[in-house]
């Protein structure tokens, strides 16, 4: 199924509106959506929102062989799916060309950059390998997929703890999270992207754009940076030419955007560490109950309720008294009667035939009473 095209009148709409520095949701320029990043029970399982765009990430482990030619390094796998429950637009058992690039250019961002380390997953050279796979299912969409992706992928590996093992000669013993802690990841540093759409052959710049304004953008620029301003992946598509300023403008900003961003993410592991370890609750039931509204739980307001009797009074006294209203009977046959507003019968008076049924009815009647009277 094709994603409904844009009016000509929306565009037109959207394109003015960009001009004039003014956005639909009321952001500005460089401002980002509000991000929000919710855990699960189990370690490695995340929630990010980027507005209303929304990513469940999850991260597995197993042992596994190690490739030939890397005999002592872990494997990274990530895997990025596109749902029709997200979209009308994705079609389910498909892979089009945009999850084709999206999955490639997270790997540039998270695997070829080195943020994890690869050799500290290796437990036998040669033999056995931990292999990480980390999968992130796009849950809503609205926009800028790659950089709310990149998020849940960075956060889900910082969260995740893979079973701790020990090595005895030949023998790995796998231990269970009863019998040991599990073992956090060696994470170097946390490469996130931030994505930059072109409007007019780059005239005019927008951060973290939108569904609708990805629809009218000529071209976009995704730039991936740690907090240390060091760029991990670049990648420009749409066809447009850039100047040398433009992408130094841009490298600018997503230091700033990177740094905030990643501050954010410690805060929420933060978090979640200090609530599991104080026993507190946790988990996404957790963090949707507080938006959730029911009619069994309300708020207390207080109310005074001293003078209510003299302001009652106050109010009865003000009143204007009722109108005298008499209700007439109307009387439309003999022996019965209507109060109030009432119709008159709209069937009218009996037909000749139903007289005439009714004047049967009476003699035969009449002839059954005498009879009867003969028999006593």
């Amino acid at each position: 199924m094709k994603e409904t095209p844009l009016s000509n009148c929306e565009r037109r709409f959207l394109l003015r509106a960009i001009e004039e520095k003014k956005r639909l949701d009321g952001r500005q320029t460089y401002d980002y959506r509000n991000i929000k990043i919710s855990f699960g029970t189990d370690y490695g399982c995340c929630i990010v929102e980027l507005g209303k765009t929304r990513v469940l990430g999850q991260v597995s482990c197993e042992l596994v062989s190690p490739k030939l030619n890397r005999a002592t390094e872990g494997i990274l796998f990530f895997n990025l799916e596109l749902s029709q429950m997200a979209a009308p637009a994705f079609e389910p058992g498909r892979q089009s060309d945009l999850l084709v690039k999206l999955n490639r250019l997270l790997e540039r961002c998270l695997r070829n950059s080195k943020c994890i380390d690869t050799e500290s997953l290796c437990v036998v050279a040669g033999e056995k390998v931990w292999q990480i796979r980390v999968d992130l299912h796009l849950l809503n969409h609205d926009g800028n997929i790659i950089d709310a992706a990149s998020i849940a992928a960075i956060v889900a590996l910082c969260h995740f703890r893979r079973p701790d093992v020990s090595v005895q000669g030949d023998e790995v013993t796998l231990y269970t999270p009863e019998e040991r802690d599990p073992v956090p990841l060696s994470i170097h540093h946390m490469p996130i992207c931030v994505s930059f759409a072109f409007f007019q052959q780059g005239t005019y710049l927008l951060v973290d754009p939108n569904e609708r304004e990805e629809r009218v953008m000529d071209g976009l620029l995704v730039i991936a940076m740690n907090k240390h301003r060091e760029i991990c992946t670049i990648q420009s598509s749409g066809g447009i030419m850039l100047l040398k300023d433009q992408v130094l403008r841009c490298s600018k900003i997503a230091g700033v955007k990177v740094l905030e961003i990643t501050e954010l993410i410690q805060k929420a592991l933060e978090n979640d560490r200090k609530v599991r370890k104080e026993g507190g609750k946790y988990g996404f039931a957790e963090s949707i109950a507080s938006q959730r509204i029911t009619a069994f739980k309300m708020e207390k307001a207080p109310i005074d309720t001293s003078d209510v009797e003299e302001k009652a009074e106050e109010i009865i006294a003000e009143a204007e008294p009722p109108l005298e209203v008499v209700s007439n009977p109307v009387l439309w046959t003999p022996g019965t009667a209507q109060i109030g507003e009432g119709v008159e019968n709209s069937w009218g008076d009996l037909e000749d035939s139903e007289k005439e049924e009714e004047d049967e009815d009476g003699t035969d009647e009449a002839i059954i009473l005498d009879s009867i009277k003969m028999d006593t």
